[in-house]
Parts: structure tokens; C-alpha cells; sequence
């Protein structure tokens, strides 16, 4: 059976694009803050963008805050991902970002959620309660998981950055030893890594650790990572291996549609001057 990482890499051939789409319909950006006017702005995002994007993440949170009504917009926003995915003949994966960390009954229940009730392709995870919270969501084929590894936020490293020494790992970073604990776990080829853009040196070191997983790689744009220091840093020998993930520079641009062909056209030329430079 195919993967959830095999058909990953063959939407990335199909648009040349490594953009993952961030679907985060902040109350500010709607006309009204309700759960249908998060909808349309997300359906507009997707009918703008979908041709320069690998993949889209909704934001679970700027749904879960209308209740019900948002629980079912953001089933309509993957639905609408799924039809294009149709109409193009290619598999567009839709991450949900929901950060979810769990155990046992609990985290069954989140993962039906995720993948059976919504039909959401893949969903971040918070590993700090260990395998046994993330083992529930692995047992759905063609489904993936991101886990949170090193993360672009300012308050990252209060633990991330703390020195951890086990086995024949001694004093490197937290981040890094999840990195190594994902390659352990990732038997299937249905784990990936999310690893902020906002400090390269993070990307390098957990490329190094994991040199043939894919990356969830937020940062730039409104947080101001660079593109070219990214990918410089975190493409595989392939190049592939990354999503970069941008929200508000695209939703927010004057014109979407351009915001997106431009990061995706950077990407490309970017990886070029790489293979030929």
C-alpha cells in the first residue's frame, strides 16, 4: 500500500513546488468572526493557491473556537482540498495542525477524529508523552504524522534546547535526540518532523540526524526565516524532504494567487542555483 510519505512526494513532482499552504483563518481576517466566514476564507485560499501547493494545513484551533459550527467548516475546508485533489488527478495531502499529545483511549480517539471523521491525511504531534501516545495515530495506513522536534517559537528552547545525554548520544540537544527516537519509530515510512525555519542551525543538526525524513518547516515569512537559508539547510540529497509551511504572507497579500507562484518559483529557482552551483 502506498504511504502517506510516497504520495507526498509525488504531489511535490506533480506542482514542483515545496509550499505547504498554513489555513489560518484569524477572526481579524474574516468580515465577520464566524464559522462560515472561516470557511470562505479558507475555500478562497485553496481555489487561489492550489496550484502552486504540496499540501495545506488548517489550524484546528481557529475552528474548535466556534464549536460545532467550526468542527464542521473545517470538515468543509478538507472536503474542498479533496475535490481539487480530483479535478487535478493529484493527491493533495491536508495536515491537520492540531498538536495533539495524548495516551491510550484518549489518543485513539483523537487520531479517529483526525482521520476518520474529518479525512485529514496527516496531523502534528506533541511527542513529550512518549511512543505510546503516538503509536495510536500510526496504525492508520496511508496516514501521517509530523512530530514536534524543533519549533519556531520564540520560547522553544526553555526545553527543547536542553542538553540530553543517553546510550552513545552525550550533551546534545533535546530536539536532536527526538529526531534520532523518530528514525527509531519510523518503521512505516508515515513519520515526519516538524523543524523550524527560524534557526538553521537546528535544521542542519536534525537533518544530520534524520537524513531521510521529511520536514514541517514553518518560519518563514511573517517570522522572518530566510527561504534560501532553509532549504540550504534542510533539503535531502534528493531534493526534497521539506514542506515549507507560510500562512499569513500568502493569506494576506494583496494578491494570493501571486504570493504563492512567487514562493513557489523562488523554490524552484532557489534548489537550481543548489544542484548547479
Amino acid at each position: 500500500m502506498e504511504t502517506f510519505f510516497s504520495f507526498l512526494s509525488k504531489r511535490v513532482d506533480d506542482c514542483s513546488s515545496l509550499l505547504c499552504v498554513g489555513l489560518d483563518p484569524h477572526p481579524s481576517d474574516l468580515p465577520t468572526a464566524t464559522a462560515e466566514a472561516a470557511r470562505d476564507f479558507c475555500l478562497n485560499l485553496i481555489k487561489r493557491t492550489v496550484n502552486y501547493a504540496a499540501a495545506f494545513k488548517p489550524n484546528a484551533a481557529f475552528f474548535e473556537f466556534y464549536g460545532p459550527e467550526g468542527w464542521k467548516a473545517l470538515k468543509d475546508v478538507v472536503t474542498a482540498v479533496q475535490a481539487e485533489s480530483d479535478r487535478l488527478g493529484s493527491h493533495i495531502p491536508v495536515i491537520l495542525d492540531a498538536k495533539r499529545g495524548d495516551i491510550a483511549s484518549t489518543a485513539e480517539a483523537y487520531a479517529s477524529s483526525t482521520f476518520m471523521s474529518l479525512g485529514a491525511d496527516a496531523v502534528t504531534l506533541n511527542p513529550y508523552l512518549g511512543r505510546d501516545s503516538i503509536e495510536p495515530f500510526l496504525k492508520y495506513p496511508g496516514k501521517g504524522v509530523f512530530i514536534l522536534c524543533k519549533t519556531s517559537n520564540p520560547g522553544a528552547g526553555d526545553l527543547q534546547d536542553l542538553s540530553f545525554t543517553t546510550g552513545d548520544q552525550h550533551g546534545i540537544p533535546l530536539y536532536e535526540h527526538v529526531a534520532h527516537l523518530v528514525q527509531e519509530w519510523n518503521t512505516a515510512d508515515n513519520i515526519g518532523l516538524v523543524v523550524g525555519a527560524t534557526q538553521p542551525e537546528a535544521l542542519v543538526r536534525v537533518r544530520k540526524a534524520a537524513p531521510d525524513a521529511w520536514f514541517l518547516v514553518p518560519g518563514v515569512g511573517a517570522q522572518g526565516a530566510d527561504l534560501e537559508t532553509a532549504l540550504q539547510c534542510g533539503l535531502r540529497q534528493d531534493g526534497k524532504g521539506m514542506l515549507i509551511s507560510v500562512s499569513r504572507s500568502i493569506s494576506r497579500a494583496e494578491d494570493v494567487r501571486r504570493a504563492a507562484a512567487e514562493l513557489r518559483d523562488d523554490m524552484v529557482e532557489i534548489k537550481n542555483r543548489m544542484d548547479h552551483g
